[in-house]
């Protein structure tokens, strides 16, 4: 079953490799655009292959097994 996390966004919108950086699924940016382009990053329910995806509250992020919820 996925774990969930929260993301409070304080922004318009998340660049998607800097999100996952700042939940801690990435170590670094980089390691965000790679996941990305490996295509490990659902947003909601579809593969996204955009590292640069603005990312807004309301959507939903998934890598491997993490949920990670836009507040």
């Amino acid at each position: 079953m996925p774990q969930s996390i929260i993301f409070e966004l304080s922004t318009e919108y998340i660049e998607l490799c800097n999100l996952l950086k700042l939940v801690g699924l990435a170590d670094s940016g980089g390691r965000g655009k790679a996941m990305v382009a490996e295509g490990l990053v659902q947003v909601d329910g579809g593969i996204e292959s955009r590292k640069t995806a603005k990312i807004r509250r309301g959507q939903t992020v998934q890598v491997l097994e993490q949920v990670i919820q836009i507040k």
